[in-house]
């Protein structure tokens, strides 16, 4: 069970690091059609998009601003905490 955790963990790691890295290319004025853009946004997109959506159905207007990635953060983290508490 200790080898699953670990490697949850990781693709969690991964997935957060994915994350960042997406935040960071929404700043910088990079075509996000070429080959690394694309497959950060197709790996990161089946994540945010659910919390998009579920910051759009609590009627939470952010504005410009997309919290998407904050809310995706805040529940690997939480998933990943309530497994480790089963397994270990």
């Amino acid at each position: 069970m200790m080898v699953f955790y670990r490697a949850l963990s990781i693709l969690f790691n991964i997935i957060e690091t994915f994350i960042f890295i997406r935040i960071l290319l929404s700043f910088l004025p990079i075509n996000m059609n070429n080959i690394f853009g694309r497959f950060i946004y197709d790996m990161t997109e089946p994540i945010l998009a659910p919390c998009r959506e579920l910051l759009y159905k609590i009627g939470l207007d952010t504005g410009p601003f997309d919290f998407s990635p904050l809310i995706a953060v805040l529940f690997l983290r939480i998933i990943s905490n309530i497994i480790a508490r089963i397994i270990l």
